[in-house]
């Protein structure tokens, strides 16, 4: 009776996996959304792909934010003095999900590679980032491959949703 008390009494802690799962399709997600979002208007400058990058991490680190608080409110039990802090350190892997496309914007702003049509390289790793959370996911749960291969599979739609709508819309 004692321990059932003692494990109603502590917040719901994510695991390392749940945890980089959502985080990382969250952000995932996201960070397809926010390309299409910016690039939606033809700005293809070095400074306009500057901004877009900065944007889209203001972006995340918001979303995390808002997410680790709704996590802390929402839990409704005794809190003591770090606990906030924790939760809102939780949400890292939506923030790190971002950081490859960020990267990708930011280079593109730094003369790496041309600014113009950078949002489809983004797409294409964002893409790519969805199917392989997915995928691997599955195989830490001991999903068979073909299961895996289709739950990955299923992640990346996710990604081609934001794709297929950002064509539609422009």
């Amino acid at each position: 009776m004692a321990d059932t008390e003692a494990a109603a009494s502590r917040p719901h802690r994510h695991g390392t996996r749940e945890a980089v799962l959502f985080g990382g399709v969250y952000g995932s997600v996201l960070a397809c959304s926010m390309v299409a979002a910016l690039s939606q208007y033809g700005h293809t400058s070095r400074d306009s792909r500057r901004y877009d990058a900065v944007w889209l991490l203001v972006t995340a680190l918001a979303s995390a934010l808002a997410h680790g608080y709704a996590h802390f409110i929402a839990e409704r039990a005794p809190h003591r003095r770090w606990d906030a802090l924790r939760t809102l350190a939780d949400e890292w892997p939506l923030v790190a999900a971002v950081l490859p496309t960020a990267l990708v914007l930011a280079g593109a702003g730094w003369g790496w590679w041309p600014a113009n049509g950078v949002e489809y390289p983004a797409f294409a790793l964002n893409i790519t980032l969805l199917f392989t959370l997915g995928l691997v996911t599955a195989r830490w749960s001991h999903r068979t491959w073909p299961t895996a291969i289709t739950i990955g599979a299923v992640d990346a739609m996710l990604g081609v949703v934001v794709v297929v709508a950002n064509a539609v819309i422009k």
